[in-house]
């Protein structure tokens, strides 16, 4: 399945807020129903962003070729539609630099960022598989965080696309996946992932994560990322950077995998994003209520950034702009 992909004239998605309950795809045919669907995290995960970013501009070309203005307005609308992510708005002006050569054009660039991150799963997994395998030297027991498997990406995924590979070369133990919350994409998306590919896991309460690493019942702790840092600091989703300082503590490997598509060499560090609060009411009932999407992991607590092309290792003093 894919989560995302250009059908017949439209962008269709799969409809991440029903999981698990019910797999329901959304046909998405204008701009206003693209935004909101990534407002509302039908559509999330950083790779699948940047083709949504992508195919909105061809969309938004498809509709307004004849209207020039009404066309910049709707690209700028798609590339602000969620600030953290990276992908997004990259994914969005890749395509509109094509808009002058017209909509085919646009479409064509699009459906190459498809590709492109369809190809990217692929290679993240085998290299993240080597390297997991290198660190741990055994079947691992694996942590993960948040959803990084096909439905954040196209097909495959980043993080989880490293389990994955590792169940299908028989070398996998079991995996943590942290529930993730207030949004559960944990609980629900990698949990529906995961028992749909035939692994053996438990979901954990975000909170258990760093205990159960102390108690040994962990041995390498993978995560995705919305936005790599020039200095290789990591934007993911609200609960990594307990991981990380859970994993540095009990000695245990933390690697993040990302496309390459990821990386923001524009931005120097974790201080200089913009975090994106959500409202109270994903957390409480009418209390206030503090509810960032995203947390910094500092580079030092990585052990290695896995992409498509290369294995980073930022602890040891390498950057992702280099």
């Amino acid at each position: 399945m894919r989560t995302i992909d250009w059908v017949d004239g439209a962008i269709e998605i799969i409809d991440q807020t029903a999981l698990p309950a019910e797999e329901r795809v959304l046909r998405l045919t204008t701009v206003p129903e693209l935004i909101t669907a990534i407002q509302t995290l039908a559509v999330r995960g950083a790779p699948a962003l940047g083709v949504a970013g992508a195919l909105g501009v061809a969309l938004a070309a498809r509709l307004h070729a004849e209207d020039p203005e009404e066309l910049a307005l709707c690209v700028r609308a798609i590339e602000s539609a969620r600030p953290t992510a990276v992908n997004l708005a990259r994914g969005a002006r890749r395509t509109a630099q094509r808009l002058p050569e017209g909509p085919g054009a646009a479409l064509a660039e699009a459906l190459r960022v498809r590709d492109e991150e369809i190809a990217a799963s692929e290679a993240m997994a085998t290299r993240g598989a080597d390297l997991i395998t290198e660190l741990c030297g055994r079947a691992p027991r694996m942590l993960t965080h948040c959803n990084t498997g096909g439905l954040c990406a196209v097909v495959g995924g980043t993080a989880l696309g490293v389990v994955l590979e590792l169940h299908r070369r028989g070398t996998l133990r079991d995996v943590l996946a942290s529930e993730t919350r207030p949004l559960l994409q944990g609980a629900r998306l990698t949990a529906w992932e995961l028992t749909r590919a035939g692994v053996d896991f438990r979901v954990a309460v975000d909170g258990a994560g760093p205990f159960l690493m102390a108690r040994g019942e962990v041995d390498a702790v993978v995560v995705g990322a919305d936005r790599i840092c020039a200095n290789g600091d990591t934007i993911n989703k609200i609960g990594t950077y307990a991981h990380a300082l859970g994993a540095r503590r009990a000695g245990l490997p933390f690697v993040v995998v990302a496309p390459e598509s990821t990386i923001d060499p524009d931005t120097p560090d974790g201080g200089a994003v913009e975090i994106e609060d959500r409202a109270a009411a994903e957390v409480t009932a009418g209390f206030p209520a503090a509810n960032p999407a995203f947390d910094v992991t500092p580079y030092d607590l990585i052990t290695a950034i896995v992409t498509d092309r290369r294995v980073i290792r930022p602890a040891s003093g390498e950057r992702p702009d280099a």
